[in-house]
């Protein structure tokens, strides 16, 4: 399965100023399940059409 295509659109000087909502930390991309990984906040959050999802209701629980 290659990348999903929406995390490649978001620009590079975006990711580096998101923060994780829940913890205020870092952000990992994930480009190969186009999410924002928060490792503090066991949360992965959604891309959509190159847009983060930055909404912790839509974030996924890691350890599912």
């Amino acid at each position: 399965m290659g990348p999903t295509p929406g995390a490649d659109a978001v620009a590079p000087r975006l990711l580096e100023s998101l923060v994780c909502p829940a913890t205020g930390g870092k952000l990992v991309l994930d480009r190969a399940r186009g999410e924002l990984v928060s490792k503090a906040a066991g949360l992965a959050y959604p891309i959509r059409s190159g847009i983060p999802i930055m909404l912790i209701d839509e974030a996924r629980k890691l350890d599912e």
